[in-house]
């Protein structure tokens, strides 16, 4: 059947085969005010908040934190991370597509809304996947284990921590993830190659949000939020997949096909999906790989005590001029130390660890809220601390918030590279004297790391 051409006024060609059937059930036009509002709802920044983030950013020089903070966008209407802001807005669309029912009986289709809002949740839902699939990609999300991680039970682990950590050590194979993300991502950009896209990202995504349930992790809510972006996109196209492989019919592959008549459409259009991809996907990867390079945003940067890095066995120990021998029992006395490369101190005792589990993806700019090497951990205390290299002075503070009068001061001296003396007063206002011993202790992430390909690790 010859195929006849209609214009109209948004610049779209509809056939004369299309016109025929176009007129949707009064169902079909119900669902889709209600979803129209729903995801336009999801996927839309809305909250002022945003904004504040967006004008918060110093544009002249962008980090990748900048980008993530911008792509890990959800609605928070109803409080940060939770269920209620997607049943919640929910509940708001039904109200609002019963009211858009009532106000607009006469309209016979959405074609043209259904083709806007899918690419409204098309490049917000590749933006998340990528964002993610950068930092996997350039394994920043799971960094290898700190020493105290290393020098920590396994028992004193959270679940979360554990996949964390067990993630970590194969950063190969989390970079492999990340390139997945980023494929889904990618295919999102193209209308003719969403659907490929979605039946990547649904189950990959599916496994994430599985894995945060039953591991315990702070993304759960965030990983079903773009799982359920990625239902909607796949939707348009599954009667035709059901049509097509379960009923082997002839099925045809699409009910609406844009035509950008005019020139600045024309140009428009491909202006922003230029600028999209530069954006999002060039100058994020960039600054991303410099960041892997340069700044991890897992761990603190600043520099730790000079050539201390590495775990202590506490050969001596007193409390109030009283030496108390070694206990694995004792609360009070500490087991070993360990000085990071950058500046935080660990103390391993048998005193309890109120664990913080804060684990929602977040990158942060200050040292005091990257927390990621203490989360879901016990078993040891962490400590930040300042160094007053004249004085030999180090001024420590718990970097749990459970604790937030954990605060003291210990003189340091160093009379050998192998053992540093601690002294002074604790946070009860006890004395204390202790005697570092380093240990020389060879870990298998670092053996491999600087062999490299040439051989096998001896540990």
């Amino acid at each position: 059947m010859a195929t006849q051409q209609v214009s109209n006024a948004a610049g779209f060609r509809e056939s004369a085969e299309l016109n025929a059937r176009s007129e949707w059930s009064g169902v079909e036009k119900t669902a889709f005010r209600i979803a129209f509002i729903y995801f336009f709802l999801l996927a839309v920044p809305l909250d002022w908040k945003y904004y504040k983030t967006v004008f918060s950013i110093n544009w002249l020089n962008l980090h990748y934190r900048d980008f993530f903070n911008l792509a890990h966008y959800s609605p928070e209407f109803f409080g940060q991370n939770t269920w209620l802001n997607l049943v919640g807005l929910l509940v708001l669309a039904i109200i609002g597509g019963l009211v858009w029912s009532s106000a607009d009986r006469e309209k016979k289709e959405y074609n043209a809304l259904y083709y806007w809002i899918r690419v409204i949740v098309r490049y917000r839902l590749a933006i998340g996947l990528i964002a993610y699939g950068l930092i996997k990609f350039f394994p920043l999300q799971s960094p290898l284990p700190s020493i105290s991680n290393l020098n920590t039970q396994y028992g004193d682990f959270s679940d979360w921590k554990i996949f964390s950590l067990t993630l970590g050590v194969v950063p190969g194979y989390q970079s492999f993830l990340g390139l997945v993300e980023i494929l889904g991502g990618l295919f999102l950009l193209n209308r003719k190659t969403t659907s490929i896209g979605t039946l990547i990202i649904i189950p990959f995504t599916g496994n994430v949000f599985i894995s945060n349930l039953a591991y315990g992790g702070g993304e759960a809510v965030y990983s079903f939020y773009l799982i359920l972006l990625a239902l909607f996109l796949f939707a348009f196209d599954a009667p035709r997949f059901y049509s097509l492989l379960a009923l082997e019919k002839p099925t045809i592959p699409n009910r609406f096909n844009p035509s950008f008549s005019q020139k600045w459409a024309q140009y428009g259009r491909l202006g922003l999906k230029t600028f999209f991809i530069f954006f999002f996907v060039i100058l994020f990867g960039f600054k991303t790989r410099n960041g892997y390079h340069d700044d991890q945003y897992q761990y603190p940067k600043t520099k730790g005590l000079t050539k201390a890095s590495g775990i202590y066995n506490v050969a001596e120990f007193r409390i109030n001029s009283q030496t108390v021998p070694y206990s694995p029992i004792d609360p009070v006395r500490w087991k070993d130390v360990v000085f990071e490369d950058w500046a935080t101190l660990s103390i391993r005792s048998n005193r309890p660890v109120i664990i913080d589990s804060t684990n929602i993806e977040e990158i942060k700019e200050n040292d005091q809220d990257r927390v990621y090497e203490f989360l879901g951990s016990a078993g040891r205390h962490y400590y930040s601390y300042k160094v007053d290299e004249k004085a030999g002075v180090l001024n420590l503070e718990n970097r749990n918030k459970n604790y937030p009068s954990d605060k003291f001061q210990l003189h340091y001296t160093r009379p050998d590279s192998a053992t540093i003396i601690l002294s002074g007063l604790d946070a009860d206002q006890d004395s204390v004297y202790v005697r570092l011993e380093k240990i020389n202790k060879r870990y298998l992430q670092t053996e491999i790391k600087k062999l490299g390909r040439r051989g096998s690790p001896k540990l």
